[in-house]
């Protein structure tokens, strides 16, 4: 993937930060990202992830990855997608941030209009929750992600800012790094041995340890289980194609170069 602009000497950035535990009531009848702004205001926390598993919305709107074809950005979004009646979230990964003075969120998950399950880029103004949901997350009282021009890919992307002396990190990955070693190098920095990772982006091409493989410039993912044990990264993932192929598995090492972006939060624990 051969991005427009110049290339950025800092490949990775992170902001130290503390995360506070998130459990709310997204309430029916409100955009998902208004549902999910009033949360994390209420909560004190300005950024962080929050997962939508079992959130329902009538409509949903989500778009998938593209090629693009404007002559200036490496990828894009295709048309949106809108599947007719209430739609069950299965599994969804939002980054919470701020764009242009509002909260704005990230999000790559998994549905299943109609009992069939796709994968894509929900539209947070455009999904209305059809009933209330409980969901869960990690928010952060000092540090967030904002929307920022980046030279680089032409995108106006999340990138972490604030933040003080905590123990976790909001971060983001830069394109064409290696996400494995690019996550280990990025923890080793901050002395995290163990840790959950969270996160949404997407990888030019994809290759898993089982062996599969998703060969496909544009893609989105999200992070499903990715842990970081003893310094070592193992990521798993669930990703879509520019076709609303799905795969599912852990990275190779060394074989798989984020594309765009890879927004990250990173919750050391002790995870054995």
């Amino acid at each position: 993937m051969i991005h427009p602009g110049p290339r950025a000497p800092e490949r990775a950035v992170a902001r130290r930060t503390v995360l506070r535990p998130l459990r709310g009531m997204l309430p029916k009848g409100q955009s998902v990202m208004k549902a999910v702004g009033e949360l994390f205001a209420a909560s004190g926390c300005k950024g962080g992830f929050l997962a939508l598993d079992g959130v329902t919305c009538d409509p949903l709107r989500f778009v998938l990855p593209a090629l693009s074809t404007d002559g200036l950005h490496a990828a894009w979004y295709s048309d949106t997608h809108a599947p007719e009646g209430r739609v069950a979230v299965s599994r969804a990964t939002a980054i919470v941030g701020w764009r242009d003075g509002a909260p704005f969120l990230h999000c790559h998950g998994l549905w299943t209009p109609g009992g069939v399950t796709q994968m894509g880029h929900l539209l947070p103004f455009d999904s209305m929750l059809a009933e209330d949901a409980e969901v869960t997350g990690l928010g952060s009282p000092d540090c967030w992600f904002e929307s920022l021009p980046d030279p680089e890919t032409a995108f106006t992307l999340f990138t972490p800012e604030g933040g003080g002396a905590g123990p976790a990190l909001l971060a983001r990955i830069l394109p064409g790094e290696d996400c494995v070693t690019a996550i280990e190098a990025l923890c080793a920095a901050h002395g995290i041995t163990e840790a959950a990772i969270h996160g949404v982006g997407s990888i030019d091409n994809i290759r898993f340890i089982e062996g599969h493989r998703m060969d496909c410039l544009a893609t989105e993912l999200r992070f499903d289980g990715a842990v970081l044990r003893n310094g070592i990264a193992t990521l798993g993932i669930e990703v879509v194609d520019i076709h609303g192929a799905i795969a599912r598995g852990a990275l190779t090492r060394g074989e798989n170069r984020v594309g765009v972006t890879l927004e990250l939060v990173i919750e050391p624990k002790d995870i054995t």
